[in-house]
């Protein structure tokens, strides 16, 4: 897939939106709201895009990440737009920006305003990733509070070889609005890189993460003030000590770094500083 900056249709779908630097990436200055929005009009009334939009959000982890791993990092500034989900991202960006990141913009938050907008434009959803039991339960969940969204297939994160691309296949064949898939990072970049040609039915692919378990109930949010107050890493520790401890250990500190030193003002609009 080609990166961003050389890629003319992802250029010319979000050349308008304005970005700043943030840690050495390149983020969109939206609010959920806008974010939402973006994503029905790029779709709805008609596709804008002869292929798929490839939208994924970073965080301190990401950031950190980017930075030691050359592979991540090409996924990444291989993206049509990069949301920022998380709160230190915003509260460092007023200190470092002019235009500094308006709220967080947490995929989680972000599914919800749009299947609503979805439901009522009559849209289309798949979802994609986590396990079975997951994978079901989420849509489950989902059909329960929005009952009138047509999600047109769901499937799993567990294919490999010719069963995956088969079923990328069905996908295509399907062509869903919006393709969320879970898959976790930076597997799920990877995947966007690998078959986005064999896509090209589909209006726009959302990265999303551990999306799919706040949706089925398996997994809780942290307390809005933490969320807020950008400690919701704590909070995730505190569930998955084991899981997590060690990688907050080391990207916390290095994300940090690169906040405060790989950061930059806004681009005057988004064409700018490719």
């Amino acid at each position: 897939m080609l990166e961003r900056r050389i890629n003319p249709v992802g250029r010319a779908a979000t050349a308008g939106i304005p970005r700043i630097t943030l840690g050495g990436l390149r983020l969109a200055v939206l609010d959920l709201e806008q974010t939402a929005n973006f994503m029905i009009d790029m779709v709805f009334p008609q596709r804008r895009a002869n292929r798929p939009l490839y939208l994924t959000s970073a965080n301190g982890e990401v950031l950190a990440r980017c930075s030691t791993e050359p592979m991540t990092d090409q996924l990444f500034r291989a993206a049509d737009l990069i949301n920022a989900d998380g709160q230190p991202l915003v509260t460092i960006s007023r200190f470092k920006s002019r235009t500094p990141l308006p709220e967080r913009v947490a995929t989680t938050d972000l599914f919800h305003v749009v299947a609503h907008k979805a439901q009522a434009a009559g849209l289309t959803f798949y979802l994609l990733g986590a396990d079975e039991a997951e994978n079901a339960a989420a849509v489950a969940c989902v059909r329960k509070q929005y009952p009138d969204l047509k999600i047109v297939g769901r499937c799993h994160g567990y294919l490999r070889g010719e069963a995956l691309r088969a079923k990328v296949a069905e996908i295509n064949a399907l062509a869903p609005d919006y393709l969320w898939v879970s898959l976790g990072v930076p597997y799920e970049q990877a995947f966007v890189e690998e078959f986005t040609s064999a896509l090209s039915n589909v209006g726009v692919i959302k990265t999303s993460g551990g999306l799919f378990n706040f949706l089925s109930g398996s997994r809780v949010r942290a307390p809005l003030w933490m969320q807020n107050a950008g400690l919701e890493w704590v909070w995730r520790i505190w569930l998955e000590p084991r899981r997590l401890f060690w990688r907050y250990l080391t990207t916390n500190p290095r994300a940090l770094y690169l906040l405060l030193n790989r950061s930059r003002s806004a681009d005057i609009d988004g064409t700018h500083n490719r």
